[in-house]
């Protein structure tokens, strides 16, 4: 026990540090910081607000990522249902080779979705017989494109649902009950649990992620939160207290996602992580 109050008091103290210096005068962020400001200030959120415009930022983000979300909790979950409850002559090398992308380098990946972007959607606008269009960079829809549906997730599913009783089924197939009925009907609510692993895990992944919409986007209404705070770095005076108002600004909807949802993360991440 005193093992755990240790390692989360080590998780904590960079949080803690962080709201420090939000609070904290930016000439006074340079000097030694004090856990408790002796003099607070809102002056770092403003700058963070106005000249990063993090709101305009935190938007673009949330868009993306709930609408990654919405994509996620229907078609991984489905995928994943149909990978354990209704398996088919080759089923698992389809889902042995959707998981083996996770193996995949990130850098290895962006060169061919950089060109997927462009070359979306195939009626025009794209540039795949170099006409000069550019598809769907500097998009939110772009940024979002390789989100859409996430292997772990499917992995997830397919687990949670491998442990989900099979007599269920069987009886509603007795009564005349179709498919699509007993997921929608029966295991659909069971479900509940892993449609919350699959909602944190895709929020906060397209949430923090910054190389990919560094890569896609080049304009400021299409950045997102991540690329935001980093203008603060890119000039050579860097802004700690700024930079810092911003990254607890960012954090906020993390920790209310994860609060909301923390008795079924946890039971839906035991529940699809037991069984192989």
């Amino acid at each position: 026990m005193i093992f755990l109050y240790l390692l989360s008091f080590l998780v904590l103290v960079p949080f803690m540090w962080m709201i420090s210096i939000a609070f904290t005068p930016e000439e006074q962020a340079f000097g030694q910081v004090a856990l408790i400001p002796t003099d607070p200030t809102l002056g770092n959120f403003e700058t963070a607000w106005i000249d990063a415009n993090i709101f305009r930022a935190m938007t673009n983000s949330a868009i993306v990522a709930l609408t990654v979300v919405l994509s996620n909790s229907v078609i991984a979950v489905m995928a994943g249902y149909a990978f354990a409850m209704l398996p088919f002559r080759g089923s698992f090398a389809v889902f042995v080779t959707i998981i083996s992308t996770t193996a995949i380098p990130v850098s290895v990946t962006l060169i061919p979705l950089f060109l997927m972007a462009r070359g979306i959607p195939l009626a025009g606008g794209n540039d795949i017989f170099g006409q000069g269009g550019s598809g769907l960079l500097d998009t939110l829809a772009g940024v979002m494109l390789p989100y859409l549906v996430l292997p772990m997730n499917i992995f997830l599913a397919r687990q949670y649902f491998s442990m989900a009783p099979t007599e269920l089924a069987e009886a509603a197939r007795i009564d005349g009950a179709g498919e699509w009925a007993i997921f929608a009907r029966i295991y659909l609510p069971l479900a509940r649990p892993l449609i919350a692993v699959v909602a944190v895990f895709s929020f906060v992944g397209v949430w923090d992620d910054f190389l990919w919409p560094l890569v896609v986007t080049n304009s400021a209404e299409a950045q997102t939160v991540q690329l935001a705070l980093a203008r603060f770095l890119a000039t050579g005076n860097i802004q700690y207290g700024p930079l810092m108002a911003g990254a607890v600004l960012a954090t906020i909807p993390v920790v209310i996602l994860f609060l909301f949802n923390q008795r079924a993360f946890v039971s839906g991440l035991a529940d699809g992580s037991v069984k192989g």
